[in-house]
């Protein structure tokens, strides 16, 4: 066996934080790995003892591209502290608000962050890379200037609810604060259709959107592929050859254990929140796959843990936590010690399923379930593609978050279709003490939010992002986080230009933004600001 060889990769992320990575390299593979996250995320600091709504202007600044999840999380939040009613028409409002923000991201993080990797010097031998130089070229590939340019259309109807985007307060406890007219449904709709006719159908899937969504099985997929060249050439059909041609199906699978916290509550269902009510009023279920078992069931707020021992935190004593019981104590001292604190992220697990996986896939995962409610959506596309291809790995991590652009795209439909313009839009709430808790699905996986109001004040705020779960580093028993876990065993070709690692880590879309804040500690003054570009 050959000596250890150990990479200091800064940054990994393209454009959404600062993620770093160690890893060990032996014999051409990856043999361990750290993942870093390097700048504070302060929200829970920034926002104890404020008035309960300060988090719905606050958090949605958490991150520049995924400001509709939060609002959502904080809206919900406190509706179910409050315990408000809200109108069918605001929950459909909210919905659609955070179902366009997530298409935008789709063939942004598609060609901006993840295809250009395929541009790689390193596959220069696959008879698909002149073809991937065409099209994923940064800035001049054909499927990068239309994919990037056109993921600005559906946030022009969050715009129409919100005012503006990104960092809207539109939605508020007891409803939202819009009222769309039907002119404004009608603009809606037409910008979804030309997000659909002029991207989605013609280049990405190269098919009406009414036959791909016949395809429920691997071996459907596989008839598609090959029944037009249309499907083929697609920028979908092309990415499932070369991802197979270059292997990318063969590392970067994880934990093989995958969470979804569920999402879109339904517009007649959920008007009355509620903590424990949430898991049967959500269109897309939530949930916990076992992919060692293949299991099932739901998951619950209750299960959720926090661990900072190898974390810049001084609660080391409490071991796991619920986030209830937090109390988030940043530390001073943020040196480096891999055997010791090496991250701002914090473990996250499930009490009894342990490290979970968040995300697109881990959504499809979940999708491919039988539990939860009769109506709630199921797809079990994704799970029998894994069962078929005999695991997970980075390649079907893409297919599964880009399969998802086809539901979400439905689901924007859906909303305008069920709106009743002349309804009630908003429900003035009795504010009051207690505790509450916002979840939803970001585009890039799990988030929440859990609040504690006591004497008319935020006593407690927590957030658990996406990328807490994904990119937390090693827990209280040494057991990796789900990007450290993916990164054992990538075949490193060249250790000068480790793309392989960029692959598995971006292909978490990893983002860190909502870390990139810092005050003085002792002053609770600002210690700078800055203008990148």
């Amino acid at each position: 066996m050959s000596a250890v060889q150990t990479l200091d990769i800064s940054p990994v992320g393209r454009v959404e934080g600062d993620l770093d990575i160690r890893v060990d390299i032996q014999d051409g593979h990856v043999v361990n790995a750290w993942t870093q996250a390097e700048l504070f995320r302060g929200f829970e600091v920034i926002l104890r003892d404020k008035d309960p709504q300060a988090g719905l202007v606050v958090t949605p600044r958490a991150c520049g591209i995924c400001g509709a999840s939060h609002l959502t999380c904080a809206a919900w939040a406190l509706d179910t502290a409050w315990q408000t009613e809200v109108p069918r028409n605001a929950i459909l409002a909210r919905n659609l608000g955070q179902i366009v923000e997530s298409l935008q991201s789709q063939p942004r993080y598609f060609y901006g962050l993840y295809a250009i990797d395929l541009t790689n010097k390193k596959y220069k031998h696959s008879k698909y890379y002149e073809e991937a130089c065409k099209r994923f070229a940064p800035f001049t590939g054909t499927s990068y200037e239309l994919g990037v340019t056109i993921s600005g259309k559906p946030v022009e109807i969050y715009a129409l609810l919100g005012g503006q985007w990104p960092h809207s307060s539109y939605m508020v406890p007891g409803g939202v604060m819009c009222a769309p007219t039907l002119t404004d449904v009608t603009r809606a709709w037409a910008i979804l259709e030309y997000f659909k006719v002029n991207w989605l159908e013609s280049c990405w899937l190269g098919c009406k959107l009414e036959r791909y969504e016949q395809i429920k099985t691997y071996d459907d997929f596989m008839v598609w592929l090959d029944e037009s060249p249309a499907h083929a050439n697609s920028d979908l059909g092309f990415y499932w050859k070369m991802g197979l041609d270059v292997g990318l199906d063969k590392y970067g699978g994880g934990v093989g254990r995958y969470m979804s916290w569920g999402y879109l509550p339904h517009e007649d269902k959920y008007q009355k929140p509620t903590i424990d009510t949430r898991n049967a009023s959500v269109i897309m279920k939530s949930g916990v796959y076992d992919g060692a078992t293949d299991t099932h069931v739901l998951m619950d707020q209750k299960f959720a843990r926090e661990n900072v021992k190898h974390a810049w935190y001084d609660e080391d004593a409490a071991g796991d936590q619920h986030p209830f019981d937090r109390t988030t104590r940043p530390i001073q001292n943020n040196d480096v010690d891999f055997n010791g604190k090496y991250s701002w992220a914090t473990a996250v697990s499930h009490v009894d399923a342990g490290r979970l996986e968040a995300g697109p896939f881990a959504r499809q995962m979940v999708a491919g379930g039988r539990h939860g409610e009769p109506w709630q959506h199921y797809d079990g596309l994704i799970l029998d593609m894994f069962k078929k291809m005999r695991g997970p790995s980075l390649h079907l991590r893409q297919i599964a978050r880009m399969h998802e652009t086809s539901k979400l795209y439905r689901q924007a439909e859906r909303c305008l279709r069920e709106f009743k313009l002349n309804d009630p839009w908003y429900i003035k709430p009795k504010e009051r003490d207690g505790r509450g808790w916002g979840a939803t699905e970001a585009i890039r996986g799990a988030l929440c939010h859990w609040i504690e109001v006591k004497d008319g004040k935020i006593k407690n705020y927590q957030i658990i992002a996406p990328t807490t779960w994904n990119v937390g580093p090693r827990d209280g028993q040494q057991v990796r986080g789900p990007i450290e876990e993916a990164l054992i065993g990538a075949p490193i070709a060249d250790a000068s230009d480790p793309v392989e690692v960029g692959h598995v880590a971006r292909s978490f879309d990893s983002c860190l933004v909502c870390t990139v804040h810092a005050h003085d500690a002792k002053t609770g003054g600002e210690l700078a600001r800055f203008r990148i570009g």
